[in-house]
């Protein structure tokens, strides 16, 4: 009966000795896992630790669970480490004006818009399609100019169906702006070819440029923010507490494998 229940557990791979010590583990884990956290996560940390290192008898079993809760506090740590990340990031766009600002100090950028909040949000491949689309409406409205320099009698119409719905949005709202709003010296806009042509070429267009160095800029923008949300005091701290649970975990491991040696010489003696 016993050779055939260690034969057994040769051709399972130590799976009676991994289920035995699954069951027997969990002295420390009531100290170890926090209310929150995933009791059977940790319980299969244990697990496997135990599949590894096999021990025999209380003392290897409680070096095991040692090894476990190192590295269950070293996986805290990391989260640790996103949270104070995210909260410096949170701080950072409560000023996003001043991280821009910043960001781009060495540009000609004064008039920058873009967000923070947008810089660092969108991807690689959302600044591509913002790209693409407003290369596609800014040939619209190069389209729309071409239709205001010929003699057709519908030339106003049909450069103003030309652009897109929201240029001809703008329009209608230059076209409806109360005079009390112009800027001293503004003329107020004219519904004819020659007052759409004077905002296409000095509202528009000019937004398009601006927006291509807005996106152009947004990993400079990104970089700012994630830098300065970089808590250095706070992640020293926690650098410190890692490396205490390294020299922890290297003690418990070298303990744990000394015992090891120890029992199997005597075995070999």
């Amino acid at each position: 009966m016993t050779q055939t229940k260690t034969a057994l557990s040769a051709e399972t791979g130590g799976t009676e000795i991994t289920r035995f010590n699954a069951l027997r583990h969990g002295v420390l884990s009531r100290y170890t896992v926090l209310p929150w956290e995933d009791a059977d996560e940790y319980r299969g940390l244990v697990a496997a630790l135990a599949a590894e290192h096999a021990p025999q008898g209380p003392t290897e079993e409680h070096l095991v669970e040692e090894l476990a809760g190192i590295l269950w506090r070293k996986r805290r740590l990391r989260l640790a480490e996103a949270a104070a990340h995210r909260r410096g990031l949170d701080g950072t766009l409560a000023s996003y004006s001043e991280t821009v600002k910043v960001a781009l100090v060495y540009l000609d950028d004064a008039g920058q818009s873009e967000s923070v909040v947008d810089a660092i949000r969108a991807t690689a491949t959302d600044t591509a399609e913002e790209m693409a689309d407003m290369a596609a409406d800014e040939a619209m409205t190069r389209r729309a100019l071409d239709l205001l320099g010929t003699k057709r009698n519908d030339a106003y119409e049909a450069a103003l169906a030309a652009v897109r719905e929201d240029t001809q949005d703008w329009w209608t709202d230059m076209l409806t702006r109360n005079p009390d709003e112009l800027d001293e010296g503004e003329a107020p806009a004219i519904a004819d070819t020659e007052g759409l042509r004077r905002f296409l070429e000095t509202e528009v267009l000019p937004w398009f440029e601006t927006r291509k160095k807005e996106l152009a800029n947004r990993p400079l923008i990104r970089e700012q923010a994630f830098g300065e949300a970089l808590d250095a005091d706070k992640l020293e701290q926690l650098g410190r507490y890692e490396v205490h649970l390294d020299r922890k975990l290297e003690r418990m491991l070298a303990m744990l494998l000394r015992l090891k040696d120890l029992r199997q010489g005597a075995i070999e003696g």
